[in-house]
Formats: structure tokens, sequence, C-alpha cells
């Protein structure tokens, strides 16, 4: 099976009420990780890649990474570009075979955040590849994504209908209080998305698939290994996982989880070290990474997007 749009994938999440995961990738073992638990689980699959991941990784490697999943599991994969910044590297990424690119103009003034979308989709579009737009900016830091929690905002609702006819892009990433990164909300708070914005959108938007950015829950446990272990990551909670899956059965489609992913890796092997210091072979240590990658996958597709079992 080749690497497929979202396009199909969103259509049967939003009628049946639960959403895709988006996973962030960097290198074989997290592509490993998480495509191995979908498989097991029979679950669509977005593996998304960052900017910075792609300078990290080389496109060439990482391309041939995403190729081997597809050839391994059988599973419908699309292959998206998260937060692309410019019409340059949303070009560059559709040249190169993904699937799916989205454009962030969300710092934009209103009027530019559609003309720069606008261009993206018609490339896009005449290359078969699909197109996720941003209204409204998310607090924190993502790569080379960092917006003060002051200049964060939330998406204007009276806004969505007229920017998703004006530029024609596939979906929307919006803004109802998810944050980028680990440290989201101080311990104690208690987060709690706008789903008076979330639905809202749904009405202005029938059918329509959104977006939701920013929706690591930062286990605790992962914490407080990673602290356990030498770490010095101050305290922080995510997203509520009950707050995501409600989001889910909406109008949410897609849900980004990227700093998850990196506090499981991190966690076991902080573990691994102190327990084995002696150890030198990456294999012995970035085998336990990657199966906690998966373990941490599994339970996201299962308890919190609810799509195991609708890949095919």
């Amino acid at each position: 099976m080749p690497l497929v749009t979202s396009k199909e994938m969103f259509e049967k999440a939003y009628h049946g009420g639960y959403a895709i995961g988006a996973f962030n990738v960097n290198n074989m073992e997290i592509i490993q990780g998480i495509t191995e638990a979908a498989a097991d689980l029979k679950a669509p699959l977005i593996l998304q890649v960052s900017k910075g991941a792609r300078a990290y990784a080389n496109r060439t490697y990482l391309m041939k990474l995403v190729e081997a999943a597809v050839i391994e599991t059988g599973l419908p994969i699309c292959l998206h570009l998260d937060h692309g910044d410019s019409y340059e590297l949303c070009k560059d990424c559709i040249d190169d075979g993904f699937t799916s690119v989205m454009i962030d103009a969300s710092s934009k003034p209103f009027a530019e955040n559609i003309a720069l979308t606008r261009q993206v989709v018609k490339y896009a579009h005449d290359h078969g590849v699909v197109v996720e737009a941003e209204l409204g900016t998310l607090a924190g830091i993502e790569d080379d994504v960092k917006v003060k929690a002051e200049d964060s905002s939330y998406t204007r609702p009276e806004e969505v209908e007229e920017f998703v006819k004006s530029t024609g892009c596939d979906s929307l990433a919006i803004a109802i209080g998810t944050s980028h990164g680990a440290y989201k909300f101080k311990p104690g708070s208690k987060p709690q998305l706008r789903f008076d914005v979330l639905e809202e959108v749904e009405k202005k938007l029938p059918g329509f698939p959104i977006v939701l950015h920013g929706s690591s829950s930062v286990p605790q446990d992962f914490v407080a290994k990673i602290n356990q272990y030498g770490g010095n990551m101050p305290g922080a909670i995510g997203v509520p996982e009950d707050q995501l899956r409600k989001a889910a059965s909406m109008a949410v489609c897609k849900i980004n989880i990227d700093s998850d992913l990196r506090l499981a890796m991190t966690a076991s092997i902080r573990e691994h070290f102190a327990l084995h210091p002696a150890d030198f072979d990456p294999r012995q240590y970035l085998k336990p990474a990657r199966e906690a990658i998966k373990q941490m996958v599994a339970h996201k597709l299962v308890d919190v997007l609810g799509c195991d079992g609708k890949a095919f």
C-alpha cells in the first residue's frame, strides 16, 4: 500500500466519533515504536515531520524509513509536514512525496494567512496533496515554533468559514487551550479546553475536519522517572486525556502528539543507563526505548483517540 492522504481517514473519523493520531518522528526507533503499535491495533496513522526533524535526520533517510514502515505494516499511513512556515518548504515536501502538508501562517494578519495558505493549497491540490492550515495561536515551544503565553490567542469562530472558503484548505488547526511542549500547565491547575469554541467552529463548518496541536498529556510517571535518574524537569501537567477523548468525539479528526514520545524515550534511556552504567551498545538502550514508545502509543490509540481497528 502506498502512502495515502488524510482525506478518507478524516471522513471516517468525523462520522465515527474518533480521531487519528498524528505522531512526530525523528529517527528509526520512534517510527518503529509508533508503527508497531498501530499495526498491532489496526489503527490508521499520520506520521508527521517538522522542519527541525527534517534537518536533523535528513530528508532522504526519513522518507525511506517511512516507506519501510508502509511496507512492513501494510497500514494506511499519511506522511505530513508539521508547521511548515513557508511556501518553499511546503513545495519541497510535496515534491519529496509527502501526502499532506501544514502551512502555519497563524502568526500573520488574517489576510496574509489567507494569501499564503491559498498559495500552498493551489500547488498541493495540483499534486494530489492535502493541506492543513491554522487559525489562532498556541502558547509553548515546539522546534522553531515559539509563542509566549501572552501572545497566544483562541481561534475566533466567526473567522473560520471565510478562511476555509477563501483558502480551500482541507483541515483546520484551531486553538482551544492546548499548548506546545512539555511545560504546559502548573501542577494544581485545572486545564480546561474551550469546548464552546470548538462547538461554534463545528456549527460554522459542519463536517469539516478540525485539528488539535499541542495535545501531549505529559504522563507524570515519565517525568518522575526522568527526575529519579538524574533529570531536572520542573513540575508540569499536560492536556487531560478525557478532554482529548471528548474532542475526538466531536469535530476533531487529528490530534498531534510529540512531547509524550520524547518523554517516553528519554525516561527509558535514563533508567537503562542508571541500571546498566557499563552499557555502550546503542541497541541495548534503544530497544527498551522503542518498546516504551510502542506502549505509550498503544494507550493513545485505544484510550484517547479511539481509532484502534479503524485502519481498513
